[in-house]
């Protein structure tokens, strides 16, 4: 009698000792996909990323000197969802997404200072006082940087409004976040941060204040009096198109249009690194890991784990043993 209740014993855990071992590998290969698509892609993409080089300044009948190289990060237009747009799992996705590629770029590239050029929420024109305090929370844990890294954020107008939706509140709410800092310098390198949507020039109290602001720029750079004249910029970098264009103003100053940061805009989103000293400067662009990529290896992982699943319970020919009896059969003849 014992021995029939052992061999029971054994025949009732075998199939149980299957379905575990079908459980585990299911784990093993969600974990391992998981690993890869939420974690190792960004550094794998992003690590192929190198600063561009500047060259060396000489000046007649003199060796060439290399200046000291400003390492400056470049992203615009990250589109933070709120409460009212957006499902929430596409909050989820994309913010994950930034916060990764954002930490990554970070741990890999070391830059000394990141630039985020305007529309960092997608409804600060309109959000409730709640939820702004929400999406800056949300920001700061995604964005968060060293201390010995600067962070400057400039206005877009999904974060104060357009021109004729902006007001003291909005533009003061954003300043006192972020800052109501013009001039940046650093490394003998002077940044000037605009709110554009300011520069329409009708007169409007908001926009005589940026005209006033620039000016007081200007004096301090000892520039000359108008926009492009006043400040005498060697290049300018802005967001909103969400592409990357490049435009020459008046035939040699060039503007360069920084691309989305986002999935929710891009496919393949993208960001600038520049090297930048008082006398010259370069960039280079970096791509992001492309969502397409990441789904489809999502979509091969669930075909897998569908075919290791019914080949386990015998409902479909495993392809290794197919492989191999195919193999045999071939060395028989």
């Amino acid at each position: 009698m014992a021995r029939i209740g052992l061999g029971f014993g054994r025949w009732n855990f075998h199939p149980l000792k299957r379905k575990s071992s079908l459980l585990l590998k299911l784990i093993a290969v969600v974990f391992a996909v998981l690993l890869v698509c939420e974690f190792l892609i960004y550094y794998l993409v992003i690590f192929q990323c190198k600063w561009p080089e500047v060259k060396p300044t000489a000046d007649d009948g003199e060796q060439a000197t290399r200046e000291p190289v400003l390492k400056a990060m470049f992203l615009a237009d990250t589109h933070l969802l709120g409460e009212f747009l957006g499902h929430w799992l596409d909050k989820l996705r994309r913010e994950w997404q930034m916060e990764r590629a954002f930490q990554t770029a970070l741990w890999l590239l070391q830059p000394e200072v990141v630039f985020i050029l305007g529309d960092v929420f997608d409804e600060g024109k309109w959000s409730t006082p709640e939820a702004w305090v929400d999406d800056v929370a949300r920001f700061q844990k995604m964005f968060r940087h060293p201390s010995h890294v600067q962070l400057k954020v400039v206005a877009g107008n999904h974060d104060i409004g357009f021109h004729y939706e902006m007001n003291i509140y909005k533009v003061k709410r954003f300043e006192k976040v972020f800052s109501s800092e013009r001039l940046f310098s650093w490394k003998g390198i002077n940044f000037v941060m605009v709110n554009s949507v300011a520069l329409k020039g009708d007169g409007c109290g908001i926009c005589s204040e940026a005209e006033a602001e620039l000016i007081e720029v200007s004096h301090r750079l000892n520039c000359s009096r108008e926009l492009l004249w006043w400040l005498q910029p060697r290049l300018v970098l802005s967001g909103h198109t969400h592409s990357a264009c490049e435009v020459h103003h008046e035939g040699r100053v060039p503007e360069l249009s920084v691309p989305s940061f986002s999935w929710r805009n891009r496919n393949n989103p993208s960001f600038i690194m520049g090297s930048i000293t008082p006398t010259d400067y370069a960039l280079s662009k970096c791509y992001l890991p492309r969502e397409h990529v990441v789904l489809i290896i999502y979509c091969g992982a669930v075909g897998f784990l569908v075919v290791l699943t019914l080949t386990h319970f015998g409902l479909l020919a495993s392809p290794f043993l197919s492989g191999s009896n195919l193999l045999r059969k071939h060395k028989t003849r």
